[in-house]
């Protein structure tokens, strides 16, 4: 009995090392010493070459499947069925991230993209790629970034997701089982190649350009509903039009706007980046209205960037969107309602930069300051996740992500860039100590960062090299009863947030970015 407790002891510790051992290598830091720590300011202003491009991250759907239950869920145990297309003997499935895992596309409604921009003063070469994604780990930008070929010249290079909901999962977290990876290694490996092609082609079609800056204040506020108090939303569209100098041509065209790609929800089963396919296509290629075209397009490479989603900022079946063309307003989701946002979005975009309200930049200089930050992580799912795999990306310490924050300037335009899907209140102010909150605190994120930038012009980009969640002010943060605002439950965030110190410590480092300060 005795030689059996040992033995048995003996087994135990070899699986707990051996546990132990393949939870370490999971979390082994990816890019060791690896750090960014840029900080320029423009000498002159001069003539800026700009280039565009765009590459397809569209992925292939192969097998199909039916859905037996009507659920939007693969169950086989409820009778739904695959046919195998491959031949593998496996559901070669493209899983869907955003909403709830067992997840596969069943088609494609539209094509998702890399989509670069490059700008160079002569001496600071800056790329900027927004991909259709759910969001994209900084570990894989960091491979992205060692991938760019040295003659490219590329000096600083930002990739950020749309964070539409109906891509393949680039996380881990929408897999066929909740402990089951949806990533599709091959996948990733093509966005990692498109995003490296699109800067490389961004980069080779460089010519000298001008810029025009204009913001629509008015039209696109009221399709975004805010699902969390307080409520605070900020429907601001900001566009910056690229043309070439010298032919006056459209390059590219970037717009920004504070909402969740999510119009089509959760009873999707293609592939699309939702509203932003639908508004870059009218910006590039026209309004048109059956066979009539209402607004001619700018003609480019239009860039969509999604701004402060938190909160959540989102375009909720709730939510009206009225079609421009007929007398239709839509509910339910539906492609109609997603392409009837998009076309409206396209439509205010062009009015604006057509507008006699546009502030046009013939010479500037680009500034960037960019910086390493390290966040703890508190979420104890996503501690699990990072010790078993589910999340591919390593830790700089016990329980400690690299992330990254960072800030340019072009002539009368700030642009600040974080990592997750900040509160609009910490960008815009609103802050909140409601009672009931965990720390019993003042706000701790102020003053608010829009404010402290100085631009005409002020663009905050989110899920910009890197994906973290939510990024909640402490001082709403809310896990424990009592719960803020009457609540019975929990209110949505907090599961999907490294923790309550993310906030004041991004806040804090983007504030030193925009003031110029260590």
């Amino acid at each position: 009995m005795r030689k059996i407790l040992i033995y048995g002891g003996i087994l135990l510790l070899l699986v707990i090392v051996m546990v132990a051992a393949y939870g370490m290598y999971n979390m082994r830091d990816r890019h060791p010493e690896y750090r960014v720590d840029i900080n320029r300011t423009a000498q002159d202003d001069v003539v800026v070459e700009a280039g565009f491009s765009a590459v397809s991250i569209t992925p292939e759907i192969t097998d199909t499947w039916v859905d037996a239950s009507g659920n939007y869920r693969y169950e086989p145990d409820q009778g739904d069925t695959y046919e195998d297309v491959t031949g593998s003997g496996d559901f070669d499935a493209v899983w869907m991230a955003g909403f709830h895992n067992r997840k596969p596309a069943r088609g494609v409604n539209d094509d998702l993209w890399a989509r670069a921009m490059v700008l160079d003063d002569g001496r600071t070469r800056l790329a900027w790629v927004v991909l259709d994604a759910i969001g994209f780990f900084a570990d894989h930008i960091i491979d992205v970034r060692k991938r760019l070929p040295e003659e490219s010249g590329i000096d600083y290079a930002i990739i950020s997701s749309t964070h539409t909901h109906s891509a393949p999962d680039l996380l881990g977290l929408w897999g066929p089982g909740r402990f089951t990876s949806g990533v599709d290694p091959v996948y990733l490996e093509q966005v990692k190649f498109a995003s490296v092609e699109a800067i490389r082609q961004a980069t080779e079609r460089l010519r000298p350009a001008r810029f025009r800056f204009a913001v629509d204040r008015d039209g696109a506020g009221h399709m975004i509903g805010d699902t969390r108090k307080p409520i605070v939303v900020n429907g601001d569209l900001r566009m910056m039009q690229v043309l070439d100098a010298e032919r006056d041509s459209t390059l590219g065209t970037l717009v920004s706007w504070d909402n969740h790609p999510e119009t089509i929800w959760n009873d999707n089963l293609m592939i699309t980046s939702d509203f932003p396919h639908y508004l870059r296509d009218g910006i590039e290629n026209g309004i048109w209205h059956g066979d009539s075209l209402v607004a001619e397009g700018l003609g480019g490479t239009a860039i969509f960037a999604a701004g402060n989603i938190g909160g959540l900022m989102t375009t909720h079946p709730s939510v009206e969107i009225r079609d421009p063309f007929r007398d239709t307003v839509y509910l339910e989701p539906s492609f109609d309602k997603v392409r009837a946002q998009g076309v409206k979005l396209a439509r205010m975009a062009i009015g604006a930069l057509q507008s006699d309200d546009v502030t046009e930049v013939d010479r500037a200089g680009i500034t960037l300051r960019a910086r390493t930050v390290m966040l703890p992580l508190d979420n104890r799912l996503y501690r699990l996740g990072a010790f078993f795999g589910l999340f591919d990306r390593g830790m700089t310490g016990w329980m400690r992500f690299r992330s990254e924050v960072a800030f340019w300037q072009l002539g009368p335009a700030d642009f600040l860039h974080h990592p997750g899907e900040l509160y609009p209140e910490i960008a815009d102010g609103g802050i909140e100590a409601p009672e009931g909150q965990d720390y019993n605190i003042p706000p701790q994120e102020i003053p608010p960062l829009r404010s402290e930038m100085t631009g005409e012009f002020r663009f905050i980009s989110g899920l910009s090299n890197d994906m973290i969640g939510y990024i909640i002010p402490k001082s709403q943060w809310d896990e424990k009863p009592p719960h803020t605002y009457g609540y019975e439950s929990p209110p949505y965030g907090e599961i999907n947030s490294l923790g309550p110190e993310t906030a004041p410590v991004l806040h804090s480092e983007m504030i030193k970015l925009i003031q110029d300060r260590d």
